[in-house]
Formats: structure tokens, C-alpha cells, sequence
């Protein structure tokens, strides 16, 4: 716990090409170290603020952001606007860490990843800023590991409704699918891996620059037992990517924390706050073993 004040800022981050992107730091005055907080696929950075305050009040500077074309980073319109998932590996996520280094120079930077914010580490050139990488419900998206109830669901929304949506609109509505607006770019590369047993790590030779071997900073899961999506399964197959990172998991129970069930979201949810310390105290062991 801290005693310092603790403040939200909206902020505007420069991606590596220049594109602003929508951030939000939440932090106290006086912070220890700095986490920056990447969303998942179609998840809006306020998702995340409720952590970020647990967060802020451990004397963690928090740093959320939307990759662009999602969320506060979107253009007025999507149609016809070119982003895809390597958009934000490559050039989103870098100037976010070097924001969230920022706001505790001289010390620890650490990252948090919702689902896809843990599989785009590798794709950051400057991921080597971070001591330590939290994944939050992070396992590949391919539809053969979803829990057997959920692939019709899943299979529903890549093969009809996000086709209609983009022969419609240009891009993918969200109330096709229950998250943000997605543009074209991103859904069809997203769709393409989903339906691949590997998951990206099937074309990883195609897709460099990349830097996933050379992440060396431990990586720690917490994954729930519930999660139809990011089970043990598809988390060994995001874990594989990285071969010389030390690895451990954590798997909670929705009994564990109070709840009647988790998903792949429940973690962020209100009801997730016995969650919320779990990951800050990790770090908090990783600089005391530092």
C-alpha cells in the first residue's frame, strides 16, 4: 500500500508511426515500478481501470491504452481504414511500453496482457524493457481448443456474422460479436490464425520481424478454469512461442474467488477483485528477487 495520492490522466501516445493512440495513466504520485495494461481483442482500455486503481494503490503507474481503430484510437469511421493485429504488435504496443517506462524512470517496468495482450509480446521490438509479463487469460484463438459448447457459437460469429458485417459495413460491428468495432484488417488476419491448430506460430517464419525467443523475462499465467477460450490447452500453445522465457501458471477457480463462474473476462470484472492483488504481488516478488 502507498500513501501517496493517486491520479487518472487521459493521455495520447505516439505509435511508432505516428498514429495516437488513446491512453489512460492511472498512477501515484510517488510510483515503485510501472505496468502497462494491454487490452484483449475488442476490450476498450476502461475495462481495465478497476485493476489499474488496485494497481495504483500498491505504487504500480498503470498505463491503458487502445490499439489503433478500436475504441478512443478508432477514426470516425472504419470503413476503409488498414489495421491489422501486427499494427499493434509492432508499432502499438512498443510506444505504449516506452510510455508506461516513462512514467517510473529508473525503475521496474512490468506488463499485464488480457488475451491478446499477451500474444503480441513477442512482436515488440523493446520488449526487453519489461522485468516480468502477467498473461491474463492468454491461450491461441483457434477454435479447435474452445470448449466443445462454445466452438458453434465461435464458428457462428468467423464463417456469418463478421463476413455479413464487413460485406455491409467495411468493418466488423460490434454488435455482431459483443466487443468494439474491429477493422477489416484485423478480423480477416485474426480469422485466418483462429482457424489454424498453432494458431499464428503455424506462419511465424512469414511474419518478421519478430522477437519472441528473445523474451527472457519471466512470464507468469493466471488463467481460470472456466475460460471456454484461453483453457490450459490454448495457453501451452501462446506459451511455446516463447522458448527461453522462465514460465509459470496459476489456474482459479470461479469457488476460488467467490464467483459462480469467471470466462474469459470475469478476472476484470467487479466481481474479480479478490484477482486484482494477484498479479502486483508477483511483480512485488520479482523486484525483491531482483
Amino acid at each position: 500500500m502507498t500513501d501517496s495520492a493517486t491520479r487518472a490522466e487521459t493521455v495520447t501516445i505516439a505509435a511508432r508511426d505516428g498514429y495516437p493512440l488513446s491512453g489512460l495513466v492511472i498512477a501515484p504520485d510517488r510510483p515503485k515500478a510501472a505496468v502497462l495494461i494491454s487490452s484483449g481483442t475488442g476490450f476498450p482500455k476502461e475495462f481495465y481501470r478497476r485493476i489499474a486503481e488496485a494497481g495504483a494503490a500498491r505504487g504500480y503507474a498503470c498505463l491503458l491504452y487502445d490499439y489503433r481503430g478500436v475504441a478512443a484510437s478508432a477514426p470516425a469511421s472504419l470503413r476503409g481504414f488498414r489495421a491489422d493485429l501486427m499494427d499493434w504488435g509492432r508499432k502499438d504496443l512498443p510506444a505504449a511500453l516506452d510510455a508506461a517506462a516513462a512514467l517510473a524512470k529508473d525503475r521496474p517496468l512490468f506488463t499485464l496482457g488480457h488475451s491478446a495482450g499477451g500474444h503480441l509480446i513477442g512482436f515488440a521490438a523493446n520488449n526487453d524493457r519489461a522485468a516480468g509479463h502477467a498473461f491474463v487469460n492468454v491461450g491461441s484463438g483457434y477454435w479447435g481448443r474452445h470448449f466443445l459448447a462454445y466452438r458453434p457459437l465461435v464458428l457462428a460469429f468467423w464463417l456469418a456474422g463478421g463476413p455479413a458485417s464487413l460485406a455491409l459495413k467495411g468493418y466488423v460491428s460490434g454488435r455482431v460479436w459483443g466487443g468494439t468495432d474491429l477493422p477489416k484488417g484485423v478480423f480477416t488476419q485474426w480469422r485466418r490464425w483462429c482457424f489454424r491448430p498453432g494458431y499464428y506460430g503455424d506462419e511465424l517464419d512469414d511474419l518478421r520481424p519478430h522477437w519472441f525467443a528473445e523474451v527472457t523475462a519471466p512470464i507468469r499465467v493466471f488463467g481460470a478454469t472456466d475460460d471456454p477460450v484461453a483453457n490450459p490447452a490454448a495457453s501451452a500453445d501462446v506459451l511455446k512461442l516463447y522458448p527461453n522465457a522462465p514460465k509459470d501458471e496459476v489456474w482459479l477457480r470461479p469457488e476460488d474467488l467467490g464467483q459462480t463462474a469467471i470466462g474469459h473476462q470475469g478476472l476484470f470484472a467487479r466481481a474479480g477483485a479478490r484477482f486484482w492483488p494477484m498479479p502486483f504481488d508477483w511483480f512485488d516478488g520479482l523486484m525483491t528477487r531482483a
